[in-house]
């Protein structure tokens, strides 16, 4: 026995369902894209965090896994014991807490890269192309001092990326540090290509700022490093790939020194171990 469906039955059935309107599509679109960006926000909020789970003995472990990657690349000498006595000087004007515990030291590479990084480990990355664009001691201390502050704002974690941070994070938590090898392997090609976001950067400039002030007792040179950065324009300079905004970030450090009250004075030559030709 067969059913005949009356004509235009079917039809009927579509109008009970009409198709989305675009306006139904647009908030279906805009509700999805809420959550996700909720998501997003929640992660990065998650990672903040979870750099500070992180012990200092955990990173420095981490750091004894990574930084041979850059060590290879290095070598002892004059310029290197020279960064490092002057990254001392800086370390007696950190704060107690920011020391303890701490072991900065820098490794020099003599090759022709124009930048320097912080990597995991107390370990501040200089290499001479830097080294042969910058023109006084106190510009100098500007940029370790400002590598000294992503170590304080553990910024230089971030940089590892918000995977490896968290299994980090968690291997730290659960006792299971005996993954740092596995990190460390994915984490150095990270920190070579890390890049840090304008308040990161801006928070670092400010730390290195005050303690350009404490070591000196005047704001000389501050700017100094960052104006020629904007004035070359960046060309084949890495440190422009990774700490960018040069002209924002020399008028936010003036803005700094008249609203601290910080004196500036006169620059002081590099020691001679450091001065190399362009």
């Amino acid at each position: 026995m067969s059913i005949e469906v009356p004509a235009g039955a079917a039809a009927y059935r579509d109008d009970l369902t009409p198709p989305p309107k675009k306006r139904q599509l647009l908030v279906v679109f805009g509700l999805w894209l809420g959550i996700l960006l909720a998501l997003v926000l929640a992660v990065n909020a998650l990672i903040n965090q979870a750099v500070w789970w992180i012990p200092p003995q955990v990173e420095q472990q981490l750091g004894a896994a990574i930084a041979p990657a850059f060590e290879k690349l290095a070598q002892p000498s004059p310029a290197q014991d020279s960064l490092n006595q002057l990254l001392n000087r800086l370390e007696e004007e950190m704060p107690p807490a920011l020391v303890a515990g701490r072991d900065y030291q820098v490794i020099y590479i003599p090759e022709d890269v124009v930048n320097a990084m912080a990597i995991p480990g107390d370990r501040v990355i200089i290499y001479q192309g830097l080294l042969a664009q910058v023109e006084s001691e106190n510009e100098l201390m500007m940029v370790l001092g400002h590598e000294l502050g992503h170590f304080a704002h553990r910024d230089h974690l971030r940089g590892l990326g918000r995977g490896i941070v968290l299994r980090l994070a968690l291997a730290t938590v659960f006792g299971d540090v005996g993954t740092l090898g596995a990190i460390a392997v994915s984490g150095a090609e990270n920190l070579s290509n890390a890049q840090y976001s304008q308040s990161q950067e801006t928070d670092a400039d400010e730390f290195a700022l005050d303690l350009l002030m404490a070591t000196y007792g005047q704001g000389a040179g501050a700017t100094d490093f960052f104006q020629r950065l904007s004035q070359e324009g960046g060309r084949g300079w890495d440190f422009w790939a990774s700490h960018p905004n040069p002209d924002r970030r020399v008028q936010q450090i003036q803005r700094w020194i008249q609203e601290k009250g910080y004196a500036v004075g006169d620059v002081r030559s590099l020691p001679a171990a450091l001065q190399v030709e362009p």
